[in-house]
């Protein structure tokens, strides 16, 4: 999240966004309190766009290669429920889109619902 990173990343925005960097979950969860998440996972049995976001809402998303900690999906499910586990539907055959395209759709179709 380096200045570097940034202007490499070729975003003349930054200014615009709020962006945090947390040293772990668990620092995560600590300083930012989220009450309601969401995660995108080929293992998610809803639509993202079946979603009802809300304003303070939280999107969580894993590796490309292997998805999110069990630990961080326990947490959802206590927290929030296996509902709030996502998926994209996919063509038959393809296994995943790329984590930026993914968070490009789910971020949009969250800014569609709330604007």
């Amino acid at each position: 999240m380096s200045g570097k990173a940034r202007r490499r990343a070729g975003l003349d925005y930054w200014h615009l966004v709020d962006c945090r960097e947390h040293a772990s979950w668990e620092a995560f969860l600590e300083q930012e309190r989220p009450t309601r998440a969401w995660l995108l996972t080929t293992k998610g049995r809803r639509a993202y766009w079946d979603a009802d976001y809300q304003a303070d809402d939280y999107f969580i998303f894993g590796s490309e290669s292997g998805g999110v900690p069990e630990t961080v999906r326990a947490w959802l499910r206590s927290s929030n429920g296996a509902e709030h586990e996502l998926v994209m539907p996919m063509q038959p055959g393809i296994r995943s889109l790329n984590l930026a395209t993914t968070v490009c759709a789910a971020v949009y179709e969250a800014r569609r619902q709330l604007h």
